[in-house]
């Protein structure tokens, strides 16, 4: 199965950058999901990818083969790129049978010649049986379920044998317990088939089960692109932090600086004292300078695009996430001037997983909401006016207003650049 290279991809509508300066590769033989919000670009470069979308600029190249060329005047159409592509909805005819389903797209090829129709009989079977399907050949679409109709259009989509499968949130349809299967039969068919597979999805838990890599995309600009757990434990910047995790991660605003030892004191939660210490040897004053380098940098670049002829600027800007802090009363969300903000302003990353109720905690609290799962519990802590979401393994229950004592375990503690966004060190913290 080929490679899948996109160069300098951009996308857009008059001002608004769909995509913008994408520049992705996409290995054999992987399984890459395409993450973000609604609006976000990931469907439109899926599209670009297949073809049925045109980019403003760039090169998309498909095994040794470039389908597109902004430069070059090439532009392969859809039906010549030999891929397969699996909407949200099944798009199967209602008026033929199972067989006759996964058969049409067959009976229509033409090269390098037209299939037999004891070829097509074989490939059929083939299919029906990686998907399991082979008892309901005869029957139609309407007498089969919501599962097995995904069967069938994943066995329509895999019988032309394509070099790339592209799927646009094909499990959104299905209930919770079914997506699950799926997700299982996904899982299996890309071990099976050995196929290369781009998917489309919103839901980040799909995104880190299925995916060999994760490409995380916010405003038509690739934020980070991981395998699933780099982008949950080593996210670039507070978006990715934000979005990936469910609870989702605990975000502190500190301020502080950088000690002797290495340590960063910082003052947070009001006026509470901790030592946030890196687990790789950290220069503060010399990340910020290679942030500020980098700026510079990036600004000269957008003056030097901004010159040359047909140059449009972005209309939908880039901004640096916005977080929540999560509080019991929330402050006045009324527009006010931004307050200037110096190397001291700093954000802590906390995922819930590293809140520990212990005796003898250093901080103390009380819970303020419980929701007990089973074999979890996801519990919010009140520490003054600050919610701290952590989730506690086991049976236990826990009475809302009981106090407790809290620690924050483990090295995965996150510092992020509350300026820039970026992501500056991970490690731990002592209060």
């Amino acid at each position: 199965m080929p490679e899948i290279r996109l160069e300098h991809i951009t996308k857009r509508w008059n001002k608004f950058y769909a995509v913008d300066d994408l520049n992705l590769v996409i290995q054999d033989n992987a399984f890459v999901t395409l993450l973000g919000p609604s609006g976000c670009g990931k469907t439109t470069t899926l599209r670009m990818i297949a073809g049925l979308e045109t980019p403003t600029s760039g090169r998309i190249t498909i095994g040794d083969k470039v389908v597109f060329d902004s430069a070059l005047g090439i532009n392969v159409p859809a039906n010549k790129r030999k891929v397969g592509f699996l909407f949200q909805n099944y798009a199967l005819w209602p008026n033929m049978t199972v067989y006759q389903n996964i058969a049409f797209g067959l009976s229509n090829i033409k090269e390098p010649h037209r299939l037999s129709k004891q070829e097509i009989d074989e490939t059929v079977h083939r299919v029906a049986q990686v998907v399991k399907i082979t008892a309901f050949m005869d029957r139609y679409p309407a007498e089969l379920s919501g599962g097995q109709q995904q069967r069938v259009a994943i066995a329509r989509t895999l019988a032309p044998e394509p070099s790339v499968l592209f799927m646009d949130e094909p499990l959104s349809n299905l209930d919770a317990k079914l997506r699950l299967e799926m997700r299982y039969e996904l899982q299996r068919l890309h071990v099976e088939t050995g196929s290369t597979f781009v998917y489309v999805t919103h839901d980040q838990m799909e995104a880190m089960t299925l995916a060999t890599q994760i490409c995380l995309i916010n405003n038509g600009v690739l934020q980070q692109y991981d395998a699933p757990l780099t982008v949950y434990s080593r996210p670039n910047n507070l978006f990715v932090a934000d979005f990936v995790g469910n609870p989702s991660i605990n975000f502190i605003e500190g301020k502080g600086s950088q000690r002797a030892d290495g340590g960063v004191e910082l003052a947070l939660l009001g006026d509470k004292k901790a030592v946030f210490q890196p687990a790789k040897p950290l220069d503060l004053p010399g990340w910020f300078q290679d942030r500020d380098a980098r700026e510079a940098r990036a600004a000269d670049e957008h003056k030097q695009r901004a010159s040359e002829k047909g140059f449009v600027e972005k209309g939908n800007k880039d901004e640096t996430f916005r977080y929540h802090i999560d509080k019991v009363e929330d402050e006045d969300l009324s527009p006010q001037e931004e307050q200037a903000l110096t190397n001291e302003d700093l954000v802590l990353g906390v995922r819930p997983e590293f809140i520990d109720i212990v005796d003898g905690g250093a901080l103390e609290g009380e819970i303020y909401g419980a929701m007990p799962t089973g074999m979890e519990s996801t519990i919010k802590v009140r520490i003054g006016n600050f919610l701290l979401t952590g989730v506690v393994f086991g049976s236990t229950l826990f009475t809302i207003g009981s106090k407790v004592h809290i620690d924050v375990s483990g090295d995965g503690v996150l510092l992020f650049d509350r300026r820039s966004g970026q992501c500056i060190a991970q490690g731990s913290l002592k209060f």
